[in-house]
């Protein structure tokens, strides 16, 4: 990674972004190899560069979807003024930044994914203005597109204002004016939290924290029901993860020679060639690790005659994420005991899609799987019944511990913020997308079950679109019957 060029502080300035929108100086790296920069090589670097502005670019392919966003929006809170951040680099270690990854809110308005960008909507009349703030191009006169750290030169040419309106069809302005402007904005103001405390800092005596939260809320519902563009990413999503499980098939060899990060790094790379990144941390767990919901450590063996349950999803380039489980025997066949273990749970998720239909009740499919999960404790003599009695008391949590699934979109735990009555006590609707996913996990040390079940976790995990006349699987390209899954593992290891 190469170092960076910076002058002393007392060199140059640049327009970054300051409390007051005030020219800020480039910072000397303290052991850099350069102590300044000449007058005659400054002089040298504002000449001889290309124009390079882009025209007639064509609108994202979103566009049309997120001005019907931001109308809704508009309507819900007339009057106010809503401001809605991308967010800001996190330092990773010193001088080095984690992977920018937009806000969901910012980027479902917008379909915009870059750092420091704010949405703001502006009270005009009987609805909003939108006016998205951005940074500009790298400036040329002062040296910054060189000498900072997050100049062109350094980390890639970004948009000027100009590119912006034409790609998001949203008028632009810069963003280092921005929090000067809201200092002195009036009248009543809402901004989504969490994401950039620069705004937040200039919004500080106007806002509150109630009035904050309904903005939250109203966008994380706006987010239940798709629209065709979502849909179209979520099936790309799940087409593309489907091909990710098949690498990993195809290299278990590899990954038993090594470790659970070989497949980690498998499936990244398909996430990766074909999309934005992974949605979340790959789960991809080797023998007893698979009854840890979240292992994501993933430096376990993987070892023949285990099972490798692996939870996986690929994020696209307009950040709407799969979330796909599969539970795989690393030989290629499951034993009988594993095999008693995964029919269950295939039965359960069975019953769970089910019961997948607008006009249900949300939870009918988790209820419908976690009954089919209780029958078969009881019937393997694992709990005492009656069924209706060990469900009433939630006994058949110590091996299903999980919901059956949630909301999937842009989050991979989608409408977080939604309310109760919106979301888990609501009702299912045609364009909503969730996943059934209920598993049985018996933990190593686990002295209430015989111990030929101990260490072995199942989980299998489908992403499910409601649609008009029921449901439609957005994963079913991955097969999820034991025989099928054995035959499709064959296949692919053969080639």
């Amino acid at each position: 990674m190469a170092e960076e060029l910076t002058p002393a502080e007392t060199d140059l300035a640049v327009d970054a972004a300051g409390a007051e929108g005030e020219e800020q100086p480039i910072k000397q790296r303290k052991n850099g190899l350069y102590p300044g920069v000449s007058d005659e090589l400054a002089e040298n670097m504002t000449t001889g560069w290309a124009d390079t502005e882009l025209h007639g670019l064509e609108p994202i392919a979103q566009a049309a979807h997120t001005a019907a966003r931001r109308a809704a929006l508009s309507a819900r809170f007339p009057g106010e003024r809503l401001v809605v951040p991308a967010g800001n680099l996190k330092t990773r270690s010193n001088d080095t930044e984690y992977s920018f990854r937009a806000s969901t809110e910012y980027a479902y308005l917008t379909g915009d994914q870059t750092e420091d960008g704010v949405l703001v909507l502006e009270p005009r009349g009987e609805g909003h203005v939108a006016t998205i703030y951005l940074l500009p191009r790298s400036n040329r006169e002062n040296g910054e597109f060189w000498l900072s750290g997050q100049g062109e030169l350094w980390v890639g040419r970004r948009h000027s204002l100009a590119e912006a309106e034409q790609l998001l069809g949203i008028p632009a302005e810069d963003v280092r004016e921005l929090a000067g402007k809201l200092s002195e904005a009036t009248g009543p103001v809402r901004v989504v939290r969490g994401h950039d405390a620069s705004i937040e800092a200039a919004l500080t005596d106007k806002v509150t924290k109630e009035r904050d939260e309904e903005l939250r809320v109203f966008l994380s519902e706006a987010r239940a029901v798709k629209d065709e563009f979502e849909i179209g990413e979520l099936q790309k999503a799940c087409d593309s993860t489907a091909r990710g499980f098949e690498d990993v098939v195809k290299v278990l060899d590899k990954a038993q020679a090594t470790s659970e990060r070989y497949i980690e790094g498998t499936f990244f790379l398909r996430a990766r060639v074909e999309g934005n990144d992974v949605g979340y941390g790959s789960i991809c767990a080797a023998g007893p690790h698979a009854t840890t919901l979240h292992w994501v450590r993933n430096d376990g063996p993987v070892r023949s005659g285990d099972l490798l349950l692996l939870d996986a999803g690929v994020e696209t380039h307009t950040l709407y994420t799969a979330d796909v489980t599969r539970t795989l025997p690393i030989s290629g066949r499951y034993t009988e005991i594993q095999r008693k273990i995964y029919d269950a749970v295939y039965e359960a998720q069975e019953a769970g899609i089910a019961a997948v239909r607008p006009g249900a009740k949300y939870r009918d499919f988790h209820d419908a799987s976690q009954r089919v999960l209780a029958e078969k404790l009881v019937e393997w003599g694992l709990v005492e019944g009656p069924v209706e009695r060990v469900i009433e008391l939630g006994l058949q949590r110590r091996w299903t511990l999980h919901g059956t699934g949630h909301m999937l979109g842009m989050d991979v735990h989608d409408c977080a913020a939604a309310r109760t009555e919106a979301y888990v006590d609501g009702t299912l609707e045609p364009g909503m997308c969730l996943t059934v996913e209920p598993g049985l996990y018996f933990q190593a040390d686990d002295l209430t079950v015989p111990e030929e079940y101990r260490g072995i976790g199942v989980r299998i995990e489908d992403d499910i679109l409601v649609t008009e006349d029921g449901n439609r699987n957005l994963s079913a390209a991955l097969p999820r019957q034991a025989d099928e899954v054995e035959a499709w593992m064959a296949s692919l290891q053969q080639g």
